[in-house]
Formats: C-alpha cells, structure tokens, sequence
C-alpha cells in the first residue's frame, strides 16, 4: 500500500473515532444539573364514600423541576392535579378532587449510559375538595414515595415512567342529603413523562 493511501486510510480512521467518541459522549446523560419535566398518567383512589358505587380512577398530570446533585442523588419539586373521583348515590353523586405539592429525594441507580432506575421518598401537601350532594376541603400533609424507570435519549432529554403514591390523602368529614363522606385513600399514579436536563 502507498504511502499516500496508508495516509488518507489513517485520516479516515481517525475521524470514524472521533465522530464515534462524539457520538457516544453526545449520548452519556449528564451528571449534575438543574432539570425540569412532566408527565400524564393514571390515578386510582380508594372510595371514602359508604353506601355507593365509585368511580375511583382518572387522569393525572404533573409538572417537575428538580437537581441532580451527582449520578446517584437528586431533589424535586413537583405539583400534581391528580383527578377527580366520583361516588354515585340514588339521589345523585359526589365527586372529589385533589390538587398536591410534593417534595421528594432520588435515589438513581445507572444501568448503563441511558437506562437508570430510581427510587423516591419524601412529603406531600394536598388540598382534596368535595362537591355535589355535599361539599367541603380538606388539607393533607404526609409521606409520598414511589419507584420508576428513566431513558436517556441525550444528555439533555429523557423519559420516564414511573408509579408514586401519596398515603393517607384525607377527604373532608361531612354529612349531608343520607350521605356520609368521611376517611383517608392511598393514591397511586402510573405516569409517562419527559424532562430536560440543562
């Protein structure tokens, strides 16, 4: 092989591994960083109406910001509109809605450059309200925890899909028309989500 064709077969060597070096760092999520998201799903609600038939499921949205201090820890901060439950009776219904701030830890766990999974655990504030055949509110604070998945598409974009719940959610103790609204319900929420990591 000539000289002149051992040189362009280095030049050409050369800059496949730079484009594959650049590729794969283009690819590795970063480390630490301010990032924001939000995420659609599903909530399920236990029924703290007596005497009826629920409807103990909805949609849920959620909107996040959050640091990610190292590869393994991060904060966020988070507010939730998780849906409305209702509970039919035969002179008609209630339904019950729940707005939440939550503020959680993340324990991450990488599996590779783009897949991690993730733990959370931390405190919520949630304000439930009652309507229909009775009304009222009720203000929440207790503990909210969950487990999820996270897939790194870049350094800067990513999806999740996790499951939290928020324990012990109060409704708001009344009675009114034969009916008696009282109790706490575990909430679970089966999300989808996307965030941007700056």
């Amino acid at each position: 092989m000539s000289l002149k064709k051992t040189t362009i077969a280095s030049l050409m060597a050369a800059g496949l591994v730079a484009s594959s070096a650049s590729f794969a760092q283009g690819m590795k999520p970063a480390d630490t960083g301010l990032y924001i998201g939000g995420s659609v799903g599903q909530s399920m609600a236990d029924c703290t109406a007596s005497g009826g038939s629920c409807d103990d499921k909805d949609v849920a949205y959620k909107v996040f910001g959050g640091y990610q201090f190292n590869r393994n820890l991060a904060a966020e901060l988070g507010y939730s509109q998780l849906g409305e439950w209702s509970s039919s009776f035969p002179g008609g219904s209630v339904n019950l809605e729940a707005n939440v701030w939550d503020l959680v830890g993340l324990g991450i766990w990488p599996l590779n450059q783009q897949f991690s999974i993730y733990g959370k655990l931390g405190i919520y504030s949630a304000e439930a309200k009652l309507s229909g055949l009775v009304s009222g509110k009720k203000t929440t604070q207790d503990l909210t925890y969950g487990l999820g998945g996270q897939f790194n598409f870049s350094r800067n974009l990513g999806l999740r899909l996790e499951w939290q719940r928020y324990s012990g959610l109060e409704s708001p103790s009344t009675t009114g028309g034969g009916v008696s609204v009282s109790g706490e319900s575990d909430i679970d929420v089966l999300s989808l989500g996307v965030l941007w990591k700056f």
